[in-house]
């Protein structure tokens, strides 16, 4: 498991004083509120940005980070992403994953044939949708409890049912 999840990305600066434009990643944005530390990638690491001041602008939040005061310290922070600690990370209810789990796990029908393994996670506003590539084909699997059966993180692996048509 990832020690680091993604809450956003850094899109643009915003103003001269420090400040930047992110586009969040995460179902709740206004989890920012709570954040007082993020990671930024940085030479192979992630490297702590202390949290000072957050704004909602759109569908935009607008963070000053500490010690960033002018445009010129937070320009190189543009297109990169930011990520919490799990520790931080908001809590899941029962049968909720992290993305960043989900990515990886070989995914297999109910009678145990192998489909392929989960690449990609849409998210439609309905439900998600689940990327499974296999060696010869790309299937789209709907996660709805009809057709996730189980994760099992720790195997690194899902069982699935595939509804009529997929």
């Amino acid at each position: 498991m990832n020690e680091y999840l993604q809450v956003g990305t850094i899109t643009s600066t915003h103003g001269l004083h420090g400040e930047v434009k992110v586009f969040p990643t995460t179902d709740d944005p206004r989890r920012y509120d709570d954040l007082t530390r993020v990671w930024i990638e940085g030479g192979g690491d992630k490297k702590p940005l202390d949290v000072e001041k957050v704004r909602y602008f759109k569908q935009f939040v607008i963070v000053k980070f500490r010690d960033h005061d002018s445009i010129e310290s937070v320009g190189g922070l543009v297109k990169k992403n930011l990520y919490v600690t799990r520790d931080q990370a908001v809590k899941l209810e029962e049968n909720e994953y992290f993305i960043a789990d989900l990515i990886g796990l070989d995914v297999y029908e109910e009678n145990g044939e192998k489909l392929g393994r989960l690449t990609d996670v849409i998210s439609t506003g309905a439900n998600d949708v689940y990327v499974v590539t296999g060696e010869d084909r790309e299937i789209l699997v709907p996660a709805i409890r009809q057709c996730i059966l189980e994760v099992n993180l720790q195997a690194g692996r899902m069982t699935v049912h595939l509804l009529a048509g997929l």
